[in-house]
């Protein structure tokens, strides 16, 4: 029979036996790294995490296992050799279980608003979507961080992999949904689309503060930021409080009192010490502290023992000193006094004492004191940051570098409606772009799908310009100039009343053309007519194109939205025609012309030069105006 007096040491040995088991440390994995994941085929493949220091780590993927431990910062890492596309398959590290990995092609989509169109408000006009049932493609939204300030290592919130069945496709973003069907039904080869986007953001909050050193004015004074954060850190907390501190170069000050009283011109921490005696009937005894009223926030401390805080200038302040701190001999009250706008201090007139039941202890008079922090510092280096909202990198030190260990097939860049009322130096700004994301990744050919801006807006009755031209001209320049780009045009689609356009699934037609050709190496026309060259002959202006494939067609009847101009740089509509792969443009108003554009404008849906495989001519224009 078991007594009480046995159960309890019973009891005793399994606690202690348990106490005395080696806890195995948790292992921590980036959210990316997690179920439902695609991995990048064909490449080797960073698997990495945190564990505390010299935790050892097991990854275990596809019959193989790879060892490494966690160095003094707590960081893992394992690489994988190149997988072949398939799945699904388990990863475990250590305890962990990581479930329903694909390996295929990961595609990271970025840039504003038309990137991360919400897939459900194209169910109307696209109802198979509302039955899609395609386990084979993976979808992931980085949550949003913006952080001007500093690099992260890891992405915010909790998202997770998604896949296109039915019950998880409202999850997906439309873009990348219609491309990952396309390239599935292509190739049948898993799709992870890796969404890192966000609406209204601009070009430059993409690009690493390294890149944009040609725009001055996007860029952070770091040494200004750093000073900043010194003078903003309290270099008390956490240590002034202690007994043992070292007070004797401490400045005196009289309590009560301000600070501006006593010639402090401070704004923020002022820490105050005092030591006392206290008689042997307050040894060890509860005790009450009056801390009578300070401006403005204020914790108390009593021997290195927390007593009390106050977090504004009105209350009173009283507090109750615990059995067991009060000691025999000195003892020590340390208060931190915080004042971020007013004038600090110990209102005057007020009970400052402790009082026991027995004794009490007067706290007027002479206390040591440091600044802990003055904000008054601060000014200087503020006005050397007054850039610090509009300045560019934001995005990519919080949404882009977390990432960069993720592999991917190439990028998918939808950007520009917020840059076109500035488009001077957009083309600077991509170029710097996609050099940075190359560097980063380490891909110097990493594939960049770029969408050139759609119609918006109401047609114009005569030519004009306009910021959405220029800055369509500025994606078709890299284009051309910057290898392993493509360009998907699409003034065709949008909709002149609404900057969301919603056939997204045309734009990932176009999107994956290119991708075809730039990524997957296919031969193949991909893109419509691009402007070559011209030739003045009388009056008349001779075109000539690339890409024009089977050669040069228009849609629907005649061609549209062509204009010219002479000397006087005043444009109006011209009649342009097809001949012998040319186009020969002319206006019988323009006697002597020096230059033509066309679907230049900012909503040109009109324009209808193509080729025979029914790709859009980018807009082009042959002045530099």
């Amino acid at each position: 029979m078991i007594t009480v007096k046995n159960a309890f040491i019973l009891l005793m040995v399994l606690a202690v036996t348990l106490i005395a088991q080696p806890l195995s440390a948790v292992i921590r994995l980036p959210r990316l790294v997690s179920d439902k994941m695609v991995l990048q085929r064909d490449t080797e493949l960073k698997i990495w995490g945190w564990a505390d220091s010299g935790e050892k780590v097991t990854v275990r993927f596809q019959g193989k296992h790879y060892d490494t431990e966690a160095n003094q910062k707590g960081e893992w890492s394992v690489m994988l050799p190149p997988q072949k596309a398939g799945g699904p398959f388990v990863m475990e590290v250590n305890e962990l279980i990581i479930r329903d990995i694909l390996v295929g092609d990961v595609w990271l989509c970025s840039g504003q608003s038309n990137q991360e169109t919400p897939i459900s408000r194209l169910t109307d006009i696209f109802p198979e979507i509302n039955v899609s049932n395609n386990h084979m493609i993976r979808h992931y939204k980085v949550p949003t961080q913006n952080s001007v300030e500093d690099l992260k290592e890891t992405i915010a919130g909790n998202a997770v992999w998604h896949s296109a069945i039915a019950s998880e496709v409202m999850n997906w973003t439309a873009l990348a949904y219609f491309f990952a069907q396309e390239a599935y039904q292509k190739y049948g080869v898993p799709v992870g689309m890796l969404v890192s986007s966000l609406g209204g953001s601009a070009i430059e909050s993409w690009i690493s503060q390294e890149h944009l050193k040609e725009f001055p004015q996007l860029l952070i004074d770091r040494e200004a930021l750093d000073s900043l954060r010194l003078v903003r850190r309290d270099k008390g907390a956490g240590k002034w409080m202690a007994t043992d501190v070292d007070d004797s170069d401490w400045s005196t000050i009289q309590v009560p009192g301000n600070w501006r009283t006593n010639g402090m011109d401070v704004n923020g921490v002022v820490w105050y010490r005092k030591d006392f005696e206290v008689p042997a009937s307050m040894v060890g005894r509860h005790a009450k502290l009056y801390m009578g009223t300070l401006i403005d926030s204020d914790s108390v401390f009593v021997n290195g023992c927390f007593v009390g805080s106050t977090a504004y200038m009105y209350p009173p302040r009283k507090y109750n000193i615990p059995a067991g701190v009060l000691r025999e001999g000195r003892n020590n009250i340390t208060v931190k006094l915080t004042a971020n706008s007013a004038n600090g201090g110990f209102v005057e007139e007020k009970p400052y004492k402790i009082v026991g039941d027995e004794a009490e202890i007067n706290l007027v008079g002479t206390w040591k004191y440091r600044v802990g922090m003055n904000l008054n510092e601060a000014g200087k280096y503020v006005k050397r940051l007054a850039n610090l909202k509009s300045a560019g990198s934001g995005l990519y030190n919080g949404m882009i570098y977390p990432i960069k260990d993720y592999k991917i097939k190439g990028t998918i860049w939808y950007q520009g409606e917020t840059n076109a009322g500035h488009p001077q130096g957009y083309a600077t700004l991509l170029e710097s772009l996609i050099t940075n994301w190359r560097e980063l990744w380490e891909m110097p050919e990493m594939p960049f799908l770029l969408v050139q801006l759609p119609n918006f807006m109401k047609k114009q009755m005569q030519p004009s310009d306009g910021g959405w031209a220029r800055l369509r001209e500025a994606q078709l320049q890299i284009a051309m100039n910057v290898p392993h780009t493509t360009l998907a045009v699409t003034y065709d689609v949008g909709e002149w009343n609404d900057i969301h356009p919603l056939n997204k699934k045309a734009v990932a037609h176009r999107l994956f053309l290119g991708a075809r050709k730039v990524a997957y190496g296919e031969k193949l026309v991909s893109s419509g007519p691009v402007y070559k060259e011209m030739k003045i002959e009388g009056d008349k202006i001779i075109l000539t194109f690339t890409e024009t494939g089977s050669g040069l067609t228009s849609k629907e009847g005649v061609l549209k939205h062509f204009a010219i101009a002479g000397e006087d740089r005043k444009f109006v509509w011209a009649n342009a025609v097809i001949k012998g792969g040319r186009i020969i443009v002319s206006s019988k108003d323009v006697a002597k012309p020096v230059a033509v554009r066309y679907a230049w404008s900012d909503n040109p849906e009109e324009a209808n030069l193509c080729n025979k495989e029914g790709l859009l001519a980018s807009p082009f224009r042959t002045d530099n105006w």
